[in-house]
């Protein structure tokens, strides 16, 4: 080996030592590309599957669901998932618009999760206060996982479905830090409920 080789060796060596030595100051300075970022809401039955969701729903008997949230944001997240109950010709969330429910929320969720984490627990609920007068059925009252909850919701007799709907559904919101309050996040899942005069 002759002192050009030598001299090459040597430089070629501190070379990569010194980008070994740089490396985590620029890896801190250098931003990459991010993957997608997004938030998931989810709503399973009763088995924690994509069905055997209720339907026909009777005054007083409980029913259950299971609701999810996953964070994929890319960092700390603070969420709040609103419970709304509506009927037939009261407004759900516009997702083109990214516009909430004007609904007044009767429960909610609060939660905080890391970037990749997930959240899911079972919502039980039981509607109460239920009564029928002809072509309407009054429901006065929700226990939502064992608080009782005044809703005061009327559901119109649906002559071409046969029922008394309602619908149950969540509203995602996230904390924004720079208004210092939760903003809707765009996301909802529902819940058409049939609410049945008797078994």
């Amino acid at each position: 080996m002759n002192f050009g080789d030598v001299k090459l060796l040597y430089l070629a060596s501190c070379l990569v030592l010194g980008v070994i030595i740089l490396l985590p100051t620029v890896m801190q300075v250098i931003s990459f590309p991010k993957g997608e970022v997004f938030s998931e809401l989810w709503l399973l039955g009763p088995g924690r599957m994509a069905e055997g969701y209720p339907f026909n729903v009777f005054a007083g008997l409980p029913y259950k669901v299971y609701l999810g949230v996953g964070n994929h944001l890319g960092e700390l997240a603070y969420y709040r998932v609103c419970v709304k109950l509506r009927n037939q010709s009261e407004p759900l969330p516009n997702s083109t618009a990214g516009v909430p429910s004007p609904l007044e929320p009767f429960y909610e969720y609060r939660l905080f999760l890391v970037d990749n984490a997930t959240w899911e627990r079972e919502v039980s609920f039981s509607f109460e206060r239920v009564a029928f007068d002809g072509n309407v059925c009054r429901v006065g009252g929700l226990v939502i996982d064992g608080h009782f909850v005044a809703v005061d919701k009327v559901a119109v007799w649906d002559a071409e479905r046969s029922g008394f709907f309602v619908q149950l559904f969540f509203e995602l919101w996230l904390y924004d830090a720079d208004s210092s309050e939760f903003v809707f996040h765009n996301r909802s899942v529902n819940l058409w409920l049939n609410v049945t005069r008797g078994l």
